[in-house]
């Protein structure tokens, strides 16, 4: 009979059905040899995984935000001023700001719903890479578990409760780049036992390539409280972040033909914006021989100013499209979830049951603007849309290679909308239930096989469900329903039959009852037609040697859509292919490096695929020297190859000032020039 073979950290996952953490003292020494630990027996499809604190710090990260590109087949990308959120590619999906990418910092979530630019609005500029303990993915929609924007996938990341040595760094770089950061973590004791308090501060400023400055100027801070272990414990954390900056928008081809512009010219100096995000949470877990507790509660403050113009001069000859989107939201929420082991009949048995919710508190707007200055409104609303999810699981492991996961999840909705238009007020309800089921063979001869079906859901923007008359051209509008429903399956297999390799392969489908598509001269989300994405998906992790790790991953998606349409079945902006290869050393003496080849694949940029968007290639370095037990330098390099790709690409009409008429045309926003920055890190 195959052996079981389990480390520590995925023994603590299947018995306590509760994440390890690596701030907990005995999983930490596991993790800190540097191997991926082993999922074999403990994942519950081949797309899963974690990633530790030390693979996340090996990693070159020209933003915040490209830590999640730690998932395999995910790509971070930005098409504005580094302020805004990052846009996300992932099986086969342009997933916009982060619609249908369910992302979560310490169970609080970062996506935000009916927001004024896209739905799920997905802001990770205040992330500190110091503190990020631990990423947990997955994708489909496998887990009752995850609710809204987890169709495509999710991202969990989570912070540290105590740092393992105290840490300031100061950063300088090329394009006005300046960064210094300071965290530490001591004892304390105030008076109902002892714990420790996390503090963490950083500031930033970053000009970019851009003939228009970014000028973006970040102040971050994070205060954390926290008494136990990872799980026995409780944190209450509070954190605030700061942030204005400039925006080089996408720029149109054909002015970069003409020598008009340049690659990192812009249209309008003006567009740009300022972020606020201020949250309290905290997060309590007890566990005992036959079960565990969690419960969590959040209150964000978040606040975005934005100004846009995409289009230039094609609306408004004399004042420009510039418009703007202010968002102003409060979020609460509190999740709660019991899990009961037992071993019925001699089996492995656990159930565990959980509610989540959630409220957001919305003032939004769409603004005509000039220079940032308001010109007149197309609509302001208040939007209350509260969601109660609850949810049923069960895992049970039948025989030593066969094992089942099967999960029941329930989700209503109350949008409430009030409107500047009174035509577009209302109050709308949705409910759904998404069942899953996961089957599990193995491990036989080191191998894992996964077969998983489910569904899933994403919430469309409130203000659709209401919506009767379109703001701009005051023509009747149709409403949208508030949740839209999603399809998985999922053929997978794990193996490490292989000394020293982790090989996950996996066969998928999806599809959506609706589309949501970037509008480029309205910078927002409508609903479209239902789609299909086949896509398959092969991940590698090899530790050749004590010094070397290899990552290779690639994927591959077929996106159409599944309502007829004469002018073709494409789906504008569905990433194809995308792929990296990641050669990771450390043990070299005081040497340690990282070098990562990132490959982003051709988009049909038309439902026609007569036009399409040219693959990408990106190089990045890094290279850290130990000067002592407490002090290190490093040198990152990003674009090393200096490679003039596009970052994204759009095709829309658009009209620049002087011309009679708008022009459809490919407008693309340039990845970054080759840079390099050099950072000094000092522990205690």
């Amino acid at each position: 009979m195959p052996t079981l073979r389990l480390t520590p950290c995925a023994l603590a996952a299947l018995l306590l059905q509760a994440p390890c953490r690596a701030d907990d003292d005995v999983l930490q020494r596991v993790l800190v040899g540097g191997s991926r630990a082993s999922v074999l027996g403990v994942a519950d499809s081949a797309n899963a995984g974690t990633v530790d604190q030390k693979q996340l710090a090996a990693r070159t990260v020209y933003r915040p935000g490209e830590l999640l590109e730690a998932t395999p087949g995910l790509i971070v990308s930005q098409h504005s001023g580094e302020g805004k959120a990052n846009q996300f590619y992932l099986r086969g999906f342009n997933l916009d700001h982060g619609t249908d990418l369910r992302t979560t910092l310490d169970d609080m979530p970062v996506n935000q719903r009916s927001h004024a630019h896209g739905q799920g609005w997905t802001d990770l500029n205040f992330l500190m890479p110091e503190l990020a303990t631990r990423l947990d993915y997955r994708k489909g929609p496998y887990s009752a578990q995850h609710g809204d924007f987890a169709s495509a996938g999710s991202a969990a990341v989570t912070y540290a409760n105590r740092l393992a040595q105290g840490v300031a760094s100061a950063s300088i770089g090329q394009n006005g780049y300046a960064r210094a950061a300071i965290a530490a973590s001591p004892e304390v004791n105030l008076g109902s036992g002892s714990g420790n308090l996390l503090s963490a501060l950083e500031v930033l400023h970053n000009d970019g390539p851009f003939r228009h400055p970014d000028d973006y100027q970040k102040v971050n801070g994070v205060l954390r409280y926290s008494q136990g272990y990872a799980n026995n414990g409780f944190s209450v954390t509070a954190m605030a972040y700061r942030a204005t900056w400039n925006a080089t928008d996408q720029v149109p081809q054909r002015a970069v033909d003409a020598g008009a512009l340049t690659r990192f010219d812009t249209i309008d100096a003006t567009d740009g914006g300022a972020a606020r995000r201020y949250s309290l949470s905290g997060v309590w877990r007890r566990t005992g021989s036959d079960s565990s507790s969690k419960a969590s509660a959040y209150l964000i403050r978040n606040q975005l100013d934005l100004y846009s113009n995409f289009t230039y001069f094609k609306d408004d000859p004399v004042n420009g499209d510039q418009f703007s989107q202010p968002d102003r939201r409060i979020t609460s929420g509190f999740n709660a979830s019991h899990t009961w082991h037992a071993h019925p009949a001699g089996l492995q048995s656990s159930v565990t049951i959980g509610a989540q919710l959630q409220n957001d508190n919305v003032f939004n707007g769409l603004h005509n603007t000039k220079a940032r200055r308001r010109l007149s409104t197309t609509r302001e609303d208040h939007v209350v849309e509260t969601s109660v999810g609850l949810f049923v699981d069960n895992s049970t492991r039948w025989t030593q290679t066969f094992r089942t996961v099967a999960g029941l999840r329930a989700d209503h909705y109350r949008f409430n909308v009030a409107s500047s238009l009174a035509a577009n007020s209302g109050t709308s309800n949705a409910s759904l239930l998404s069942p899953s089921l996961s089957l599990i063979f193995g491990p036989w001869k080191r191998t894992d096989f996964y077969v998983n079906a489910g569904n899933g859901f994403h919430s469309n923007d409130a203000r659709g469900t209401s919506s009767t008359i379109d703001p701009r051209s005051g023509q009747a509008a149709g409403k949208v329903p508030g949740l839209v429903r999603s399809r998985g399956m999922e053929f997978g297999v794990r193996t490490e039959i292989v000394p020293k390799l982790q090989t996950a392969l996996s066969l998928y489908r999806l599809d959506f009852d609706s589309e949501l598509t970037f509008v480029g001269d309205a910078g927002t989300t409508e609903a479209g037609g239902p789609s299909r994405r086949i896509g398959i998906e092969f991940s590698n992790y090899y530790k050749a040697l004590k010094w070397l790790t290899v990552d290779v991953d690639v994927a591959f998606a077929r996106a159409r859509s599944r309502a007829f349409s004469p002018q073709g079945n494409h789906i504008p902006g569905a990433v194809e292919g995308v792929g990296q290869l990641a050669l990771t050393l450390n043990q070299l003496g005081p040497w340690s490096g990282a070098l990562r080849l990132r490959y982003f694949g051709p988009r049909p940029l038309i439902d026609n695929n007569s036009v399409r968007s040219k693959p990408g290639t990106t190089l990045n370095g890094r290279i850290a020297y130990q000067l002592g037990k407490t002090m290190k330098v490093e040198l990152e390099g990003f674009n090393l190859a200096n490679r003039r790709d596009s970052a994204i690409d759009y095709l829309y009409a658009s009209r620049l000032a002087g011309e009679p008429e708008a022009r459809d045309d490919i407008h693309f926003h340039p990845v970054e020039s080759r840079s390099a920055r050099l950072t000094l890190v000092k522990n205690w």
